[in-house]
């Protein structure tokens, strides 16, 4: 599940030159892109970075909608649902390769209702700790969960998140019992974090909404190797749990069908926003994110690969969505 990081967005020059109208009635009105997780987490923030540069460039306004509940499932529902005409699109989270396999009656086909636009970027997840807590390592939080099993707590952004999944592995190969407490996106999360209602608050930078260093005190990262983002900061495999290779990712997808020269025309746009120094410096800044910008081929390989890995694990370990 390892992904090759790009510290530059690198696009080939074709992608970056405007393209010819791409349907001769498109846009036609409004742009939707569905945001399916509560205003305030990660989705949204990156959403709406990128919304007034592809409002522009598209020659139409860009509606960001957010639609929440089931990790992200009800708000791809209703683009899988929608008419393929270019003008419905998705940005979703990592839950989105999870989700075939953890909830069976989606609703939709991910592969044949669905297809992939652009992959935005990728982020290890934070393990972290309220700075009132008296941990300031993971292996001390393992050690003390070892010693009390089922009374530290964990917080993740939903049943079958990456964060779960991730805890679930790392338990196994811990030999540690924590509590899972799921919310219902990163947004209610990260204010439970702020408020200190969790020992172990887990998520990306992003979905931690700047408080790390702040409120939080870090204490590993997923990823098989140190972020550039966070270079002092241990892998789970630094703090002797091997075998953790977790990257969290957004990425674009629209409705199976939609003419190819409107999704290239939305890929083109996203990667002239995604190129501007502004945006560029949100992502990789504040926000932690390594960005990819990938082809739509590209991000259709690279899902096929993340259903396939984590399917595994959710299957293994009989997760259920509740």
């Amino acid at each position: 599940m390892r992904l090759t990081r790009r510290h530059a967005l690198v696009l080939p020059a074709a992608a970056l030159a405007r393209p010819g109208l791409a349907q001769a009635n498109w846009p036609n009105g409004p742009i939707r892109i569905i945001v399916p997780f509560p205003p305030g987490g990660s989705v949204d923030t990156i959403s709406r970075l990128l919304q007034p540069h592809l409002t522009a460039d598209l020659g139409a306004p860009v509606v960001i909608e957010n639609r929440p509940g089931a990790s992200g499932a009800i708000g791809t529902l209703a683009l899988a649902r929608a008419p393929a005409d270019g003008q419905t699109w998705a940005m979703v989270f990592d839950t989105h390769a999870v989700n075939p396999s953890l909830m069976p009656t989606l609703g939709y086909d991910t592969k044949r209702d669905l297809t992939t636009v652009m992959l935005v970027g990728t982020s290890p997840m934070l393990i972290t700790t309220h700075k009132d807590r008296p941990w300031h390592s993971l292996q001390e939080v393992i050690a003390a969960a070892k010693a009390r099993p089922d009374t530290i707590t964990y917080g993740s952004i939903g049943n079958g998140s990456l964060a779960h999944l991730t805890m679930s592995l790392m338990q196994q190969a811990g030999g540690f019992q924590v509590v899972h407490v799921p919310y219902r996106g990163g947004g209610p999360m990260s204010a439970a974090a702020a408020a200190g209602e969790l020992d172990m608050p887990m998520a990306t930078n992003a979905g931690l909404g700047g408080q790390v260093n702040v409120t939080l005190r870090p204490l590993a990262q997923t990823g098989a190797r140190r972020s550039p983002h966070f270079p002092d900061l241990p892998t789970v495999q630094d703090a002797g749990i091997a075998g953790i290779d977790a990257l969290a990712w957004w990425g674009l997808i629209g409705r199976a069908g939609v003419p190819d020269p409107v999704l290239r025309r939305v890929h083109a746009a996203m990667a002239r926003a995604m190129a501007m120094p502004e945006v560029r410096e949100r992502l990789t800044g504040p926000l932690g994110i390594d960005v990819v910008g990938s082809s739509p081929e590209e991000f259709g390989v690279f899902l096929d690969r993340q259903m396939e890995v984590w399917g595994k694990v959710v299957r293994d370990n009989n997760i259920r969505s509740e």
